[in-house]
């Protein structure tokens, strides 16, 4: 790769950069005691009535979304000119508007119809979102958390999953009683389970808390803001949301052009606010003489953008959300309808953000002060004993494996064979993983107690690697990577400078010629990865 070599000493290596970029997850299985917990929510209900209310739930989702769509372009664009007209002293989270009672309400049959068909799609793509949080911010670990729209506590589930252990309490704020009795339901019998205090809306929240207890270290609010079709109260509980927020905040909305349109309205209200709120405060420190400037102003994006910069996609026919498979359950498997034939499993898409207060720390680029040998450097480098074939051995190995030991060398067929071994052991946990959703036995309970062994330990190799910072120069890969023979087009939303204020969004292509270790990352990595990246406005496109 030809560019500017920096002196200072590489943070990561060729071996070490996939294990920091890693931040998808091919499927998601749900765990055991989760898809355990809804079949016995919902094991008296009839099969003919829930086939019927699940169908229902998902019209009623459908029309939400229609009448978003009806919302006057007036709204959105007095946004951009003037967000100050935006803002309104609307005090709670409105279901009936001036555009008709869209909100959804939530019975008993809709709650349940929503814990049989959704809320394992709603866990595992709160999984993938919190997990990044984790690895992007190794040291945060959340004590006190707020989930606003908390439905039936998809994201109390998938926090217990991410963070075991650290969550001392949790807030829930959900209007709908039926949810709220679903979820209490299905944690009921949940062991070291957090303190849970549920409330039916924030004014009710700030009434039974004090002022000092109301900020939390983590507020997440998913799936709920589109239920809201006016952009001034989606705006309104936004900042409400973010002045109980200690630390950062989470949002996530359906992977649909509206919702990803609701997520960039958003970060880039945050974003605009709180800049606004820092440049007072210096100013005011200015006048005053003085360098007294609180520690947490100002916002900046955890996770997905890698800068803070306008959204390089608007005004134009992309969007940013992401994808999370998942193996479906039984309650999915029998209740819900599928296109085509059945699968076992489904694509939940969504779209986030999430910001952390104060100002993005200043890393250097993973790239910088590295170098990768070309393809003809490293054909040179190569050691002719390593092309000694031992003839006795053909029979054992197959003619298609000579032949690319002949070609590539020893050395490569090992990797692509360590890498194929590791690739089986992965599939053979999480076939073992994926258990019948039965009642427990003893078996079973070993099994559990086998794959948590397993667990621990992945989780204590991933906290040897280097991990991806908060710096500017990790990209994300948006769209699945496209794979032409011996080069890979990658679509990456990068920053353009080193303080992360400006960004842009551009096509990576990385050929084998020019450094075989970078293809054969890129030739691994998925949508919603990282990409590392080289500091300097020379950063060329092509490597």
């Amino acid at each position: 790769m030809a560019s500017f070599i920096s002196e200072t000493i590489p943070k990561f290596t060729a071996e070490t950069l996939k294990f920091a970029a890693k931040q998808s997850e091919a499927c998601r299985v749900i765990p055991l005691r989760l898809r355990r917990a809804i079949k016995k929510y919902i094991r008296e209900q009839d099969v003919t009535d829930m086939r019927r209310n699940v169908l229902s739930l998902c019209r009623s989702f459908n029309d939400i979304k229609e009448a978003n769509l009806l919302l006057p372009s007036s709204t959105s664009k007095e946004l951009v000119e003037d967000p100050l007209k935006a803002m309104e002293s609307s005090q709670r989270w409105k279901l009936s508007t001036s555009y008709r009672d869209v909100g959804l309400k939530y019975q008993e049959e809709q709650a349940v119809a929503y814990v049989a068909a959704r809320m394992p799609a709603v866990y595992s793509a709160l999984y993938r979102v919190l997990s990044e949080v984790r690895r992007r911010v190794p040291d945060f670990t959340p004590a006190k958390v707020l989930d606003f729209g908390a439905g039936t506590s998809s994201a109390l589930w998938a926090m217990m999953e991410v963070w075991p252990g650290s969550v001392e309490r949790i807030n829930l704020v959900e209007p709908s009683q039926s949810m709220q009795r679903a979820g209490q339901s299905l944690f009921k019998d949940l062991k070291k389970l957090p303190l849970v205090q549920s409330y039916n809306s924030i004014q009710s929240l700030s009434k039974h808390i004090n002022k000092s207890g109301r900020r939390h270290d983590l507020v997440i609010a998913s799936y709920v803001l589109g239920e809201v079709p006016s952009l001034q109260d989606r705006i309104t509980l936004v900042r409400q949301l973010w002045d109980l927020t200690d630390d950062i905040l989470v949002l996530v909305e359906p992977g649909s052009p509206q919702g990803s349109n609701i997520i960039s309205q958003m970060r880039s209200h945050i974003l605009w606010m709180e800049n606004r709120r820092t440049r007072k405060l210096q100013n005011a420190a200015n006048k005053a003489s003085t360098e007294l400037v609180p520690l947490k102003t100002g916002a900046f994006v955890v996770a997905p953008c890698p800068h803070d910069g306008p959204c390089p996609l608007q005004n134009t026919n992309k969007y940013c959300h992401f994808v999370q498979r998942l193996q479906r359950t039984s309650s999915q498997r029998v209740y819900k309808r599928t296109k085509g034939p059945l699968r076992g499993y489904e694509d939940e898409k969504f779209s986030y953000v999430a910001f952390r207060r104060g100002t993005r720390p200043r890393e250097p680029w993973p790239l910088d002060g590295m170098k990768f040998d070309t393809l003809k450097e490293m054909h040179a480098k190569r050691i002719p004993e390593n092309y000694d074939i031992d003839v006795e051995s053909q029979f054992e190995r197959g003619e298609v494996q000579l032949l690319a030991e002949s070609q590539l060398g020893s050395d490569e067929v090992q990797v692509d064979q360590s890498e194929e071994e590791e690739k089986q052991k992965d599939d053979r946990i999480k076939r073992k993983r994926y258990e019948s959703d039965c009642s427990e036995t003893e078996e079973e309970t070993d099994n559990d107690n086998a794959d948590e062994g397993i667990e621990e330990k992945e989780e204590e190799e991933e906290e040897e690697s280097p991990s991806a910072d908060l710096g500017s120069g990790w990209g994300r890969i948006i769209y699945m990577p496209l794979r032409r023979g011996k080069r890979v087009e990658l679509d990456v939303c990068r920053s353009t400078n080193e303080e992360g204020t400006e960004g842009s969004f551009d096509r990576v292509v990385i050929t084998k010629s020019k450094s075989p270790a970078l293809h054969h990352q890129a030739r691994r990595s998925l949508w919603g990865d990282l990409w590392p990246l080289r500091s300097g406005r020379n950063s060329k496109f092509y490597m």
